[in-house]
């Protein structure tokens, strides 16, 4: 649709209707979480209830690795936005092994700052749908 603008009372009208629409359109994406800050990492598991191979994983980040996969250390973007927003390169993915897995299959541990100092770790079953918090104590 073209509107034709020709009087200052006009331009006054049409600009006041693109704010509130302009409005209610931020508002309404802000409600379904679009532009929301959905960072919260409400859920934790401790480094027990870990799987095994996740448990593995962690030992060989802490560690300093040797890591068996190539893009293990590769930053994470955090493209999804569930983590706490930080600068690109703050995150690092590392692949947890998936029995019967013919790929690096959808787990991974995540990790925040310095990998040789960091205490915050991440994990996912579902190649980033989900986080949990690692947390050394036990769960309540």
């Amino acid at each position: 649709m073209i509107v034709k603008i020709t009087t200052v009372k006009d331009r006054s009208v049409l600009l006041k209707l693109l704010n509130k629409y302009l409005f209610f359109f931020i508002v309404s994406l802000l409600s379904a979480g679009v532009l929301a800050d959905n960072s919260a990492v409400a859920d934790t598991i401790t480094i027990a209830e870990l799987p095994k191979e996740a448990r593995h994983t962690l030992a060989l980040i802490k560690r300093g690795g040797p890591y068996p996969y190539a893009k293990d250390g590769s930053v994470f973007g955090n493209y999804e936005g569930l983590l706490p927003r930080q600068k690109r390169g703050y995150y690092h993915e590392f692949t947890v092994k998936t029995p019967r897995s013919r790929n690096r299959g959808a787990r991974r541990i995540v990790v925040g700052g310095d990998l040789a100092i960091s205490q915050e770790y991440y994990y996912t079953d579902n190649h980033y749908a989900t986080f949990k918090r690692i947390t050394e104590q036990v769960n309540k």
